[in-house]
């Protein structure tokens, strides 16, 4: 494996880790970010951001079993599917984990998929 240089390495590409490194990139650094996992971190990948998912999903049965309410009729019942529910979360956050790659790439930074420590 070839040696590389890089003027800052950042561990972790959550939240904090990416915008760091894409400002550094921006500064005229050669830039690395390090994640062994999903760019983005939890918040991303299986906290805030599914779970805002998962409560749209909610809050839209709610209205639709109001649906009398709003004056909207809908012919049989309204069914919940989960398997498509959780794919949506999924896919949303997958959506947003390829526009941090994006972003890394943009600004010409070295993605590096492995875990670091100091």
């Amino acid at each position: 494996m070839a040696n590389t240089h890089y003027d800052v390495v950042v561990i972790g590409g959550g939240p904090g880790g990416y915008v760091g490194a894409i400002r550094a990139a921006q500064l005229g650094f050669k830039t690395a970010c390090v994640e062994r996992a999903k760019l983005g971190g939890v918040c991303l990948n299986w906290g805030c951001i599914p779970s805002k998912a998962l409560l749209a999903n909610a809050e839209l049965m709610e209205k639709l079993h109001e649906r009398e309410a709003w004056g909207l009729k809908i012919k049989g019942e309204v069914e919940f599917d989960w398997n498509a529910v959780i794919s949506r979360s999924r896919d949303v956050a997958n959506k947003l984990n390829g526009g941090v790659g994006y972003l890394l790439k943009k600004n010409k930074i070295d993605h590096i998929e492995a875990s670091a420590k100091i």
